[in-house]
């Protein structure tokens, strides 16, 4: 299993993709970096995931920015955990029907 997926949480809604990037690069190279936003508004959810190219990489970038400011916010990085598989429909179908009337078409 490849450990070099980060995720990067507390991000300043002004940090951009190439932010992140920069913050990373001094700690190895840097494959992906990706900021998550939401996809009604399209405005920035607040984390991200960056991808070092080796897991060695990854945990000198955790160990050097975990904790440190980026644009005027305490960043949390750590290791990204996989995500779950979800049965079914995904995570979204059976929660509607708790949803209420503010959800309707």
């Amino acid at each position: 299993m490849n450990n070099s997926k980060l995720f990067v949480g507390n991000l300043s809604f002004n940090t951009t993709e190439n932010d992140l990037q920069d913050a990373f690069a001094a700690h190895g190279t840097v494959v992906e970096a990706n900021l998550m936003t939401d996809r009604m508004s399209g405005r920035p959810r607040g984390f991200g995931f960056v991808t070092m190219s080796t897991a060695d990489e990854a945990q000198a970038a955790v160990d050097a920015l975990n904790g440190s400011e980026l644009d005027g916010r305490r960043l949390t990085v750590n290791v990204a955990k996989p995500r779950e598989e979800r049965g079914g429909g995904g995570h979204r179908g059976p929660r509607r029907e708790y949803s209420g009337s503010r959800n309707r078409y």
